[in-house]
């Protein structure tokens, strides 16, 4: 297998959002788990944990997940959402899915298809693999631990797919954060931030080749003291 380099990765990289039935070796994961790990931390403090699910115990996930957002249950995920957007932040996740669902060929008034897109998420996109990020509690209320739980997760990603394995970070599989802390065994001691679905990618699954659009340096950017 060739490593690729990181321009490849991340020029290349996609969420993936479909995978094929196929398991993926505790080794490699433990590699990808290596690398993902040399992500700076303030202060040195490596916050994070990672609990890696599979099987039946994330079967169980899966199906606790749907049941419980079905019978509109309340969002219980254990970090703290936006208050609000703005209309360009609103505008590039409307423009995103329109992207996957122009693809799926998914009409705006299909609710059924769209609903089935909305439950995959909480399957954790029927993926091999999930693996739960979380932080120690004693560091819970600053806002230090998820920032280095965010760099960890963004190394993870890369590094996975530097090795030919795919991922979506997916907060709506941490969504009922109780059903995950049961099945996967997440001790009270760690503060679930998020999660991230893994797999080796299906090449058929039209999704996957959505590539969204980005900010411009000139729009992210301000540059002071340069001549």
């Amino acid at each position: 297998m060739r490593v690729q380099t990181y321009d490849e990765v991340v020029h290349g990289r996609r969420s993936i959002r479909g995978f094929l039935d196929k398991p993926v070796p505790r080794s490699l994961i433990e590699e990808v788990l290596t690398m993902a790990m040399r992500a700076p931390s303030s202060h040195n403090t490596q916050p994070w944990n990672f609990t890696v699910v599979t099987g039946e115990p994330l079967a169980n996930i899966r199906a606790g997940n749907v049941e419980r957002n079905l019978a509109g249950v309340p969002d219980s995920r254990e970090f703290r959402k936006d208050v609000g957007q703005g209309a360009q932040h609103r505008a590039r996740q409307i423009e995103v899915a329109k992207q996957l669902f122009g693809v799926l060929g998914i009409a705006r008034e299909d609710t059924e298809k769209r609903t089935d897109w909305v439950l995959r998420g909480f399957r954790q996109f029927d993926a091999p693999v999930a693996v739960v990020v979380t932080y120690d509690r004693d560091l819970h209320g600053g806002d230090i631990a998820p920032f280095d739980c965010g760099g960890v997760t963004n190394a993870l990603v890369n590094a996975a797919w530097s090795r030919g394995l795919g991922c979506v970070i997916n907060s709506q599989g941490i969504m009922q954060s109780p059903v995950v802390r049961e099945h996967a065994g997440v001790p009270d001691d760690q503060v679930i931030m998020i999660c991230v679905a893994m797999g080796w990618p299906d090449d058929s699954f039209v999704a996957n080749g959505v590539v969204t659009n980005r900010k411009s340096v000139a729009d992210a950017a301000r540059f002071v003291g340069f001549d």
